[in-house]
């Protein structure tokens, strides 16, 4: 193979990465955007992994839009360009530092196009070095004008060079075409004038006809009126848009080949990955690790005859510092003991064979005293002649950690109470957690994993767990870990959870959350342990025969699929299905020609909500959307819970136990996974029959205690609208009663389209919904301006509602961010954006936090107090899941009426409000009967 170098066409890239991931991504460290920086750096380690550069280079653009010779020819080049998003900027920054740091050239020349600077190098790479290939990273058409035998332009996403034809979809087309057809057609984009009704594949077929613009001229008697009176208004705006679209190859830039040596064994690769880490990049760290590592015995000849290009990187172990040891005898474990009772206080961590509580083994304990020390206590490991065993350990420090008058401060100490627990004993101690005090002090952080904070608040890389263990097919437990590596591994942990809270207990105090940590958040965590401890009881043979039944009736929609469809269709891949539904019916594949409602990144969009529209248009005369909409819910069901849940379910309890989330959500409320329960269907029948699997053990029922709109209730209280307050004190329709002063009309004469619309409203208002967003809900029949009449009309009927909803984005504006009832704060930086789509987010994420924020409050009081008081109604009572604004307990059936009536008394008194709080129970053997 010839020496090739790569050359990227930096800005390409840039706005390929940024629009290809449009899902919000930042650093957990830093907080600063990152989906840019991800996308981008994901090709880099794409190009470096499989086609393995002997040279590489970055091209970027160093003037503006209207900074270069071009802008001077013709002022109106690029002029009506809106200007990049707020957050690009920086992150074409970061990727620019990280492409240094990589030791990749970035050039660039003033008053030029990165394209031009492309040109001249190419053109200096062609005449230098002959035996040299060269890859522009790019599809830019333009850059197609540079393609010969030894220059390609490449699609480094494909894999696979790109070519005049493919670009403009005439075959035929070569590099020394490109320009005349970029002069014909122009640019809207660019503001590159062309002549009128000529396009792509018009300017094309003339050019290859013709050869050239000027032989088109000559020929002009030979061409349509319409065509030749164009062309002839247009000679001297296509010889202008000829000299702007010729790239120019004589850019002073300075570029040596050898400086673009692509050597990976030079790489930094620590600085990298502590860059990555900070980044969040996990994946991408791991991918840079295995390419440097496989790179390491291939030798491949360079230009200039050096060889080696990648070399060995070692993966050493690069051991924590600190004061650590290790507590191996009882007289030492006694010594340390009495050492937490002298402090009143300890940093603690478990150290495990397993991540899932419910069958975990405990490999050992670390504590730490005093910041930059810490020990280690194991109990299960390669070596254990030379430690003591788990009971001897646990029974000799459980009476510190069953004493309450002593703090324990932890990290994720849900975790670590639910594995002590497991080996018989109950932590009493008073608790910090280091994790949820950085989600009340930070919400807008990304992650609040222990080795993402120590980077950011302690300025320290932790040993990842996956140096000691591995992963993948040589994963490793934790007690086959030598103890020379597993103690230092342990006690820093700790060592960082004590740390962690010096800082953190002082930000609680500054910023005046330290009682809604103390008296909310703090007895929340054991609350959300016992849940993960008791699980739900799922049937699986419910499951299976929900399967069985879901799958035929799968079948069966495939058939009807098949048959509605213009041709063959897997109703799996959305790409055959926006051609059955968009394609003409004379292409290949036929189509029904329908309009595309949205635009995808790769094509017309055909998500649920363009599925259902199309269902919903009288002038869609093909049954096609409906039935894939039906065909995806129930494969959902089939994949995401019948099969998922009957996957989780523990063989020893026969039990579910999900993982309860206090730390995932900026506005406060709780989130579970491992299964992700919240999500349980309950809008379709068919989905609420999932709960049927959701069973009490035998002589038990299972109750569940529903606030009933709470956060209508919660904005009624924060706004204090007497209107909407009036309505819920006289236990009134709420949505009949917001329906009746939205139009006008009596009570018992709203119907059940004003209750609807209503309903939408008042759900709505909440979470700062707009006119288009009301109107896509009320369905086709409702135009933007009909949905901003009813949100007006709602806002004069409520005034009070309005009023709060601007001081809420005003608090964002002026303070830089909102606060919940009990004081729950989350930054709103979105409301100082440019970008006016991204400022009318932050004005929506400021109301929703404080409404849906303080219910969240609401709810997790209401926990706490029936955690805590439940014992003393019925002691065989069990709390067992928390779902939105529902709790659902397991209790023995004679307790049910006893236990109803306390959820309710503990629930509705959980805060005192303007208005009251209603709840409403059930009991039943089975989930779905509990409504």
């Amino acid at each position: 193979m010839a020496p090739t170098l790569y050359v990227i066409d930096g800005h390409a890239q840039f706005y390929r990465a940024y629009h290809a991931i449009r899902s919000a991504m930042s650093s957990p460290v830093t907080k600063e955007p990152t989906n840019l920086v991800f996308g981008f750096t994901g090709m880099l380690l794409k190009l470096l992994r499989d086609h393995r550069p002997d040279y590489l280079a970055l091209v970027v653009d160093v003037a503006s839009d209207t900074g270069t010779f071009r802008s001077t020819l013709y002022p109106e080049y690029k002029a009506n360009r809106e200007p990049p998003p707020d957050d690009f900027g920086p992150q074409v920054d970061r990727c620019i530092q990280l492409a240094e740091a990589m030791a990749i050239p970035v050039l660039g020349a003033p008053e030029v196009e990165a394209d031009d600077v492309i040109a001249t190098i190419v053109g200096r790479v062609l005449r230098e070095h002959p035996e040299l290939e060269v890859r522009i990273v790019s599809r830019d058409k333009d850059l197609s004008q540079l393609v010969e035998d030894r220059v390609e332009l490449f699609d480094v996403h494909k894999g696979a060079a790109v070519v005049p034809e493919e670009i403009f979809k005439v075959p035929g087309v070569a590099p020394a075409h490109v320009a005349d057809i970029l002069a014909l057609m122009g640019d809207s984009t660019d503001n590159v004038p062309g002549v009128p009704g000529i396009g792509p594949k018009t300017a094309s077929q003339l050019i290859l006809k013709y050869g050239s613009i000027d032989s088109i001229y000559e020929h002009l008697d030979e061409l349509t009126s319409t065509r030749r009176r164009n062309l002839e208004a247009s000679r001297e705006r296509v010889r202008l848009s000829r000299r702007l679209v010729a790239l120019v190859d004589d850019v002073e830039v300075d570029f040596a080949l050898d400086q673009a040596r692509c050597n990976l064994a030079t790489l930094p690769l620590d600085d990298l990955l502590a860059t990555f880490r900070e980044l969040g990049f996990t994946r991408h760290g791991e991918d840079l690790r295995r390419i440097v590592q496989a790179g390491a015995p291939t030798q491949r000849t360079a230009v200039g005859g050096e060889s080696s290009l990648f070399e060995g990187v070692g993966d050493q172990l690069d051991l924590p510092e600190g004061d650590y040891g290790m507590i191996t005898t009882a007289e030492e474990l006694d010594a340390l003991v009495r050492r937490i009772r002298e402090a009143g206080m300890c940093a603690l961590d478990t150290e495990t064979d397993d991540l899932r509580t419910e069958r975990a083994n405990l490999c050992g304990v670390s504590v730490s005293l005093e910041a930059g020390s810490g020990v280690y206590v194991p109990v299960r490991s390669p070596e254990s002649d030379r430690h003591l065993d788990a009971s001897t350990v646990l029974e000799a420090m459980r009476g510190v950690l069953e004493d309450e008058s002593l703090l324990v401060i932890g990290h994720n100490l849900k975790f670590d109470l639910n594995i002590l627990r497991r080996h018989g004993v109950t932590v009493a101690c008073r608790l910090f957690d280091t994790m949820v005090a950085s989600s009340l002090v930070d919400s807008s952080r990304s992650s609040h994993a222990m080795d993402v904070l120590a980077l950011a608040l302690l300025d320290r890389t932790c040993l990842p767990i996956t140096v000691l263990i591995g992963r993948g097919k040589g994963l490793k437990t934790f007690d086959e870990v030598p103890l020379a590596h597993a103690m230092p591994y342990a006690a820093e942990d700790a060592d960082v959870a004590l740390q962690l809270h010096a800082l953190l207990d002082r930000r609680l105090e500054d910023e005046g959350m330290r009682s809604l940590f103390d008296e909310v958040e703090m007895p929340l965590v054991r609350v959300l342990a016992e849940l993960e401890f008791n699980g739900v009881h799922v049937d699986p043979e419910e499951l299976a025969r929900q399967r069985v039944c879901l799958e035929k009736r799968l079948g069966i929609l495939r058939e009807r699929i098949a048959e509605a469809a213009p041709g063959p269709l897997n109703p799996d891949s959305p790409r055959q299905l926006a051609a059955a539904l968009f394609n003409d019916p004379g292409d290949d594949p036929p189509g029904f020609g329908l309009q595309p409602v949205r635009k995808g990144k790769t094509g017309p969009s055909t998500d649920q909500e363009v599925l259902e529209r199309l269902s919903s248009d009288p002038e869609v005369e093909t049954p096609l959307p409906g039935l894939v909409l039906e065909y995806r819910h129930l494969a959902k069901l089939v994949n995401t819970y019948l099969v998922a849940l009957d996957a989780v379910i523990d063989p020893g309890t026969g039990r579910v136990h999900a993982s309860f989330h206090q730390t995932v959500t900026a506005t406060g409320r709780l989130s579970s996974s491992d299964p992700n329960l919240q999500n349980i269907p309950i809008r379709t029948e068919i989905g609420r029959e999932i709960r049927r699997a959701f069973t009490a053990e035998p002589g038990h029922v299972l109750i569940t205690a529903d606030y009933s709109q709470v956060e209508l209730r919660m904005l009624a209280h924060l706004s204090g609208d007497e209107g909407l307050a009036r309505a819920f004190r006289e236990g009134r329709d709420i949505h009949a009663s917001a329906a009746a002063e939205i139009f006008d009309v009596a009570e018992d004469e709203v119907t059940e389209e004003h209750r609807t619309t209503a309903k939408m409203v008042n759900f709505g208002i909440a979470y700062g919904i707009t006119p288009w967003g009301l109107a896509r809900r009320l369905g086709a029949g409702t135009s933007v301006a009909e949905a901003e009449a009813i949100i007006e009309r709602y806002r004069r009927r409520f005034p009070a509602i309005g009023t709060f909803l601007e001081a809420c984005v005003a608090q964002a504006r002026d303070e830089g961010h909102v606060t919940t009832i009990l004081g729950r704060r989350r930054d709103i930086p979105q409301v100082y954006a440019r970008h006016p789509v991204q400022r009318a987010l932050g004005e929506r994420m400021a109301i929703n936090t404080v409404v849906q924020g303080s219910a969240a409050d609401l709810i997790k009081v209401a926990m706490i107090r029936v955690h805590e008081s439940m014992p003393g109604v019925c002691a065989g009572v069990r709390l067992i899941l928390q779902i939105h604004d529902e709790l659902v307990c397991e209790a023995p059936r004679e307790e049910a009426p006893r236990v109803r009536e306390h959820l309710v008394e503990r629930m509705r008194t959980a805060m005192e409000l303007d208005v009251p709080l209603v709840v409403e129970t059930a009991s039943s053997p089975c989930w779905i009967d509990a409504k």
